[in-house]
C-alpha cells in the first residue's frame, strides 16, 4: 500500500484561520513537506509550527527566486522524488501550502508531478485575498459586480487593461512592483478607492491608504480596489 499526499491550505498567517481538516491532518502526520523561498524560513511551516508532531520527518523544498522558471520545475522535481520515496514506503504526506493550494499555490506543482501515479487530496484553505477583505472591511463583490484577481507582475499595459476593465479588483504579488502599479492606478483615477495591505492576520499586518502605502512593499502584500455602488446599499 502507498502512502496518500495530502495537500494542505494552512490560511494566510494567523494559525487560528487554520481549518479543522487541516489542524488534524498535521498533527497526525509523520511526514510533512513544505517550499521554502530561497533558503529563507518556510511562512507556511510558521502557520503550522504549533501543529507538527515532535519527530515528524521534513521535507524542505528549496525554491530559487528567479524570473526563469526551470530553477524552481528542479526544485520541485526534487521534492516531488523526495515525496515519492515516502509514499511508495506506505507513509502519508502533508504538504503545507499558505493560502489555499490550488490559488496560486505552490501545491500544483507537485500535485501535477504526482496525482496520477498516487492518491492526492486537497484541504483547502482561507485565501490571502478573502482574509485581507475581512481584515480591510471591504466587500470584494456585490450583487451582479464582477471581481477580478490580478498579479502584479503584469506587464504595464496588460495591467492598465485589466483594472480598466474590472468592477472590483484583488492585485497580488505586489512586492517590487508597487511603483508600477500605483503609477497605473492614479492614471486610471482610482487611488482614492484603493487600498493597501500587507501580512494580512499576522500581528504585523498594515493597512493603509494607497495613496499612502509604503515605497517599498513585502511579498505578501496585496491592493483592493472596488469601483461599484456601495454594497451596504
Amino acid at each position: 500500500m502507498t502512502g496518500t499526499l495530502h495537500g494542505v491550505g494552512v490560511g494566510p498567517g494567523d494559525p487560528e484561520l487554520m481549518t479543522l481538516k487541516a489542524d488534524r491532518l498535521i498533527r497526525a502526520a509523520k511526514v510533512i513537506a513544505y517550499p521554502t523561498l530561497a533558503g529563507a524560513h518556510s511562512f507556511a511551516r510558521s502557520i503550522a509550527a504549533g501543529s507538527i508532531a515532535e519527530g515528524a520527518t521534513e521535507i524542505v523544498m528549496d525554491v530559487p527566486m528567479t524570473v526563469a522558471r526551470q530553477p524552481a520545475q528542479d526544485a520541485y522535481d526534487a521534492g516531488a522524488a523526495q515525496i515519492e520515496d515516502a509514499l511508495r514506503s506506505g507513509l502519508d504526506v502533508v504538504c503545507l501550502c499558505e493560502g489555499d493550494p490550488f490559488f496560486y499555490g505552490s501545491f500544483m506543482y507537485l500535485y501535477a508531478r504526482l496525482s496520477g501515479e498516487f492518491t492526492c487530496q486537497v484541504v483547502p484553505g482561507v485565501t490571502s485575498m478573502t482574509a485581507s477583505a475581512a481584515m480591510t472591511g471591504m466587500p470584494l463583490a456585490a450583487r451582479n459586480e464582477v471581481l477580478t484577481v490580478i498579479p502584479g507582475p503584469l506587464e504595464e499595459a496588460a495591467l492598465e487593461a485589466r483594472i480598466a476593465g474590472s468592477d472590483s479588483l484583488v492585485i497580488m504579488k505586489v512586492g517590487r512592483h508597487l511603483p508600477k502599479i500605483c503609477a497605473v492606478i492614479e492614471r486610471l483615477g482610482l487611488l482614492d478607492q484603493a487600498t493597501y495591505i500587507e501580512r494580512a492576520t499576522l500581528p504585523a499586518q498594515v493597512t493603509l491608504p494607497l495613496a499612502q502605502a509604503p515605497e517599498k512593499a513585502p511579498y505578501f502584500s496585496m491592493i483592493l480596489i472596488t469601483k461599484g455602488a456601495d454594497p451596504w446599499l
